[in-house]
């Protein structure tokens, strides 16, 4: 009896044992998992401060951005005036202030519009008053908008342009007086050819040894040069009021014929030989009678100033299956290939004595008739002046041959 309950006895003591081992462990798992809680919350606690410092270092950070925007905003010179979702002001600067006066804040902006803005017929442009004044000395603004698209709010941007405007017609006026001055000299030019050579005729007629059927001829070339000069007036004048010039057509061989025996007495005068080769072939132009002979009298005396004494001047006329070309020749010094893009620029010129103008009322004459005017130069080389004209769709004979047939004139 007493072997067996020694033997209960021990086996409680082995039990007790037991359960004291589980508890040590389980205590000492307790206390490892309580530091690592402890090691966790340090870190997340440093984390959170550092985090928090961060947040106020954000914080200070956008709070000196408004500052300074707030600062921005006040002094831009231009207004700024944002809309809600209402199309309500909620927010302007002192700009706009200045230049819609008060009240804003709260106002539907199209009140604003009603009560202070007045449209001036240029896009975006408006009067800007304030009711205090009239209209005739209100502001100039430019008004911008722009949507945000995360707020939904429309920020106006009001740019003064009063100065602006004020320049912008000055400069309109300085080149209308610019395109007058313009206007004049290139008259000037066109009456210079046409005068002198009718007082060359003219000359002739005080000569007592003309018979007078030579007297009569000087005599009707000189009215015909007079009313040269008329008729370049009316079309200066038909320019300036914007009537257009009537088209008709013109017989390219009639025109050479008329060149030659326009020109023959300065060439003759100055000393030239001049040559027309014809190869025109009865083909007509649809242009203006005029104008196209004022611009190749244009480049026939262009010619005529550079060429020295004993010189060949050459007009030459081609014609193809689509356009005709006018070729200008002369054996003069030639001109640079640097500056063969600004000879047709108003007002360059090569010689002291130029105006400028003969060869950019040539290139707007031919640019106005749908054609093209390029220059061949060396310098040293003389110079070739190539006409490019569409051929007129009722100027070429059906079943028409290209000849190489040549009507020569020389003096």
């Amino acid at each position: 009896m007493k072997t067996r309950t020694k033997a209960v006895q021990a086996g409680n003591h082995e039990q007790l044992r037991q359960a004291f081992d589980v508890f040590s462990q389980a205590s000492n798992q307790l206390s490892g998992i309580y530091l690592e809680l402890q090691q966790q919350v340090s870190r997340l606690t440093g984390e959170l401060a550092l985090a928090n410092s961060e947040l106020q270092r954000e914080l200070a950070a956008k709070e000196a951005l408004s500052q300074q925007l707030e600062q921005l905003l006040t002094a831009l010179p231009g207004g700024v005036v944002v809309l809600d979702q209402q199309s309500r002001i909620s927010r302007v600067n002192p700009a706009a202030v200045r230049l819609l006066g008060e009240p804003l804040l709260g106002m539907s902006w199209q009140q604003i519009v009603r009560e202070r803005l007045q449209p001036t017929g240029e896009s975006g442009e408006w009067l800007a008053g304030k009711g205090a004044f009239p209209w005739s000395n209100a502001c100039r603004v430019y008004i911008e908008s722009s949507v945000s698209e995360i707020t939904g709010e429309n920020v106006l941007l009001l740019h003064d342009i009063t100065e602006a405007c004020a320049l912008r017609e000055q400069n309109r006026r300085n080149q209308r007086l610019a395109a007058m001055g313009e206007m004049a000299a290139g008259l000037a030019h066109q009456l210079r050819t046409p005068l002198s050579t009718a007082l060359l005729y003219a000359g002739h007629l005080s000569s007592e040894t003309l018979n007078p059927l030579e007297r009569k001829n000087f005599a009707d070339k000189t009215v015909e040069r007079l009313h040269h000069l008329e008729h370049l007036i009316r079309n200066m004048l038909q320019f300036v009021k914007g009537e257009p010039v009537p088209a008709g057509e013109v017989k390219l061989s009639v025109l050479l014929r008329r060149m030659q025996q326009v020109m023959a007495p300065q060439m003759q005068q100055c000393n030239l030989r001049f040559t027309v080769r014809d190869h025109s072939m009865g083909v007509s132009l649809n242009v203006d009678r005029e104008a196209l002979g004022n611009a190749v009298m244009n480049l026939l005396e262009n010619a005529v100033q550079n060429s020295p004494a004993g010189g060949l001047i050459t007009l030459a006329c081609d014609v193809t299956e689509d356009e005709v070309i006018l070729v200008v020749s002369d054996e003069g010094p030639g001109i640079d290939p640097a500056l063969h893009e600004r000879v047709f620029e108003p007002f360059f010129t090569t010689r002291t004595e130029g105006t400028g103008l003969g060869l950019a009322i040539v290139h707007n004459l031919i640019r106005s008739m749908r054609g093209e005017i390029r220059i061949d130069s060396v310098a040293g080389m003389g110079a070739r002046f190539t006409i490019s004209l569409p051929r007129a769709e009722d100027g070429v004979e059906e079943g028409l041959v290209l000849r190489n047939e040549t009507e020569t004139v020389e003096n």
